[in-house]
């Protein structure tokens, strides 16, 4: 079952990127920040006032926002249509854009070697980063690689994969070539992984041979052979390393990594409508059958984006640290295409909290030079137990905003956080979450 969600509030150089985004008639944009005079709202000054004016002036607002934030194929003819009772929800209606396009093209075309991705793997110390021109080439190779295979526009591939560069890739790749995602977390059961597949009715399915997290390997092929028994619509699974273990592969298994590099770096982007599908994201199940909800594509992006920057006080040049796996609503958002379609610099967290010490996060954070940490109270708890020395042994002073996801924050949690890893000086961004939408509070 799907439930359509209404998000807003719902080795090629540069002259290909260049000339692929004159082709697309998408001109050089600006990816710092929304200024209300650039879009004019001169006399507006000050976030409240902006905020005052976007509640007083919402269709005006959201217009600009809209047309400054997003490059767009073509201009959308109506902001919204929008009635609860009947749950019809429509927003920016006649407007063709590409996600991927406003996530990579657009920052290759101006800052082609500036950092898109910082892989931090399971391994302590042995970070990857990826430019946005290397995530770039990567998302198109496997685009090409899904379209050679007959993953079409409306298609809906399942993924299922560790938090990693590929995988980002891949959500990327599927949104360039105009089909959906539907990423499962990488802990779910073959059960539930197979539950998901046939309720999107996916053919294809991507995975690792195994992921990593904790010190400890999981057996993600095994878990995909397991689950397509009971799937007869899948057809293909790609399957990418991430150790150097051999799996076993079947007829229907694609090894991924040596198809990619038969692609070329260049892949069409498919022009799509608004209201087209992006992704689809099934809910945890706590509460009866896991419900897969539909996000769609202008709508979603310009939330996340505008969150992003605004809610977390992101700036050009910022490192964004939110620790959620990609499985879940939070890494989509804010460890993917909030801070891509802003050309921020996001990282990737594979591991856990107190892999392979306590000191995890706060290692990575002087490592990294993270400005926002977003993370989970029960991480926050957990790390607490450990007491303030974990923390203090690492620099923080890079530190400028933190965020709590996921449950509510207990107070004990909130003031040692605040207190001991913000030093008293970061304001802590407490945000509420469902998967089909959010409710942001920031607390001092």
């Amino acid at each position: 079952m799907w439930l359509r969600c209404g998000c807003v509030a719902a080795p090629f150089g540069r002259r290909v990127f260049t000339s692929r985004l004159r082709l697309l008639g998408l001109r050089r944009c600006n990816t710092a920040a929304f200024m209300p005079e650039a879009a004019g709202f001169g006399a507006v000054s000050g976030r409240s006032a902006l905020q005052e004016f976007s509640v007083s002036n919402s269709e005006r607002f959201w217009a600009a926002v809209a047309r400054h934030r997003l490059s767009w194929i073509s201009p959308f003819q109506s902001v919204q249509d929008c009635d609860l009772s009947s749950g019809r929800i429509r927003w920016f209606e006649g407007g063709k854009l590409n996600v991927s396009v406003n996530c990579l093209d657009r920052h290759v075309h101006t800052c082609p070697d500036r950092v898109a991705l910082i892989w931090e793997r399971d391994e302590k110390g042995s970070e990857v980063k990826y430019t946005y021109r290397e995530l770039l080439e990567m998302t198109c190779r496997v685009g090409n690689l899904l379209r050679r295979h007959g993953v079409e526009k409306g298609d809906c591939v399942t993924i299922y994969m560790p938090t990693c560069p590929l995988a980002v890739a891949s959500m990327l790749a599927c949104a360039r070539i105009g089909a959906a995602h539907n990423v499962v977390f990488a802990g779910f059961s073959a059960e539930a992984l197979a539950e998901r597949i046939r309720d999107a009715q996916s053919s294809t399915v991507i995975t690792v041979n195994q992921g990593v997290r904790g010190g400890k390997t999981l057996e993600l092929k095994k878990t995909v052979d397991a689950a397509v028994q009971s799937c007869p619509t899948v057809q293909q699974v790609f399957v990418a390393m991430r150790t150097e273990n051999p799996v076993a592969m079947t007829a229907r298994d694609v090894a991924m990594e040596e198809e990619m590099m038969k692609e070329d770096v260049v892949c069409e982007p498919a022009a799509m409508n608004s209201e087209d599908t992006l992704f689809l994201l099934y809910t945890s199940g706590s509460t009866g059958k896991p419900k897969g909800l539909v996000h769609t594509q202008a709508g979603y992006l310009l939330y996340a984006a505008l969150t992003h920057r605004y809610v977390f006080n992101y700036h050009d040049g910022d490192v964004f640290g939110c620790v959620a796996d990609i499985g879940w609503i939070t890494g989509h958002s804010y460890a993917v295409y909030g801070p891509l379609a802003n050309g921020g610099t996001t990282v990737l967290f594979e591991s856990t909290p107190i892999y392979p010490d306590p000191g995890r996060y706060w290692d990575m954070v002087e490592r990294l030079k993270i400005n926002q940490f977003y993370g989970a109270p029960t991480a926050i708890r957990l790390l607490l137990k450990f007491g303030d020395d974990w923390v203090n042994k690492y620099d923080r002073s890079s530190l400028k905003t933190l965020g709590s996801v996921g449950e509510p924050i207990n107070t004990e949690a909130w003031e040692w956080y605040y207190r001991v890893v913000g030093e008293e000086r970061c304001p802590v961004v407490d945000t509420w979450w469902q998967t089909g939408n959010c409710l942001f509070e920031t607390l001092f």
